[in-house]
């Protein structure tokens, strides 16, 4: 499988791995399947597991412990997150040491190679910090860089976790800010679908920028992981789970119909479509998968050996969504 050079952890597969799907969080699988699915990947040429406790409550790390039992093959890198919310200052260190150890135990490991911030960083006083989910998903801009940003640094010098790294789902002024900060995260996990679409994921008004996130992380030599290829199916054939009608990735599958119309003339699902366009955008050196089953998996691998979509396609694609106001 062709290579991306992301930041520290040097080349990596183009394809990641995610943990929605082990986790069980896109419809329906099982374990075996997973643990399955796991090891195909590997076996693919999938050399980094992107993992969290949030996928499926720790079910994801207990799949990639259960598939290796804390062996795994040579060159596969394994990355874990916390979703610290607005845990306090004094308070911070410890939630996220206790995380890091809870992953290890289920990943039956001693080391992780990316640790990242699941929150969503939120620049001190803006609106979102009054979301409703606040508390557990937004983590203020100034707790980062003085308490949380320290941590992370000093884990890397224990050797607790290789590199650190920002889930880049917050404000988009926040993580350009941050990732043009000393000293930088090693690796940004950012947007990267068709539409720039965050779907349910965005918290705030204004436009989600991942464009200009990937550029940034690219001037700063930050490493970027394309998230959402698919927009957690918005830009699939069909949405995998019951979502009620109000629901951002069913607002944005209303949207995609021009894409799925495009993906039919082209003789390719709107997931293939999807993952070539997402492998296509530059500056994402590694897209991550959410695919729960080794039919899906088959599908991206296919899909990244096809290689990048012609500029002509990548137009007709956009053209699906002119407009868009993500």
């Amino acid at each position: 499988m062709d290579k991306g050079n992301l930041g520290p952890l040097g080349p990596v597969s183009r394809l990641t791995l995610g943990g929605g799907g082990l986790g069980q969080l896109w419809g329906q699988t099982d374990r075996a399947e997973c643990v399955a699915t796991l090891r195909a990947a590997v076996d693919a040429g999938i050399d980094l597991i992107d993992l969290a406790y949030r996928y499926g409550e720790g079910e994801a790390e207990e799949v990639f412990g259960e598939a290796f039992e804390g062996r795994p093959p040579s060159g596969v890198h394994v990355t874990s997150k916390c979703l610290l919310g607005n845990t306090p200052g004094d308070q911070i260190e410890t939630r996220l040491r206790q995380s890091i150890h809870d992953s290890l135990a289920r990943l039956r490991l001693q080391r992780l190679d990316l640790f990242f911030l699941h929150s969503n960083v939120a620049p001190d006083g803006h609106p979102m910090q009054r979301h409703p989910d606040a508390g557990a998903r937004m983590t203020a801009q100034s707790d980062f860089v003085t308490v949380v940003r320290p941590c992370f640094e000093a884990f890397v010098a224990e050797g607790l976790i290789g590199a650190w790294g920002l889930t880049g789902i917050g404000h988009p002024d926040a993580i350009i800010e941050l990732l043009g900060d000393r000293p930088a995260p090693a690796v940004v996990q950012c947007i990267a679908n068709a539409m720039d679409s965050p779907g349910a994921l965005k918290f705030y008004d204004e436009p989600a920028r991942p464009r200009d996130i990937i550029a940034v992380a690219q001037e700063n030599g930050v490493g970027v992981m394309g998230i959402r290829a698919v927009q957690a199916g918005a830009l699939t054939d069909a949405i995998d789970r019951d979502l009620p009608p109000d629901h951002g990735e069913v607002r944005d599958f209303n949207q995609a119909a021009a894409f799925r119309t495009l993906a039919a003339e082209l003789g390719l699902s709107a997931a293939t479509l999807g993952h070539r366009y997402a492998l296509s955008m530059a500056g994402v050196d590694t897209v991550v998968l959410g695919v729960k089953n080794r039919s899906e998996l088959a599908e991206c691998v296919a899909a990244a050996a096809a290689g990048p979509l012609r500029d002509e396609i990548i137009a007709r694609v956009d053209g699906c969504f002119m407009g868009n106001t993500n």
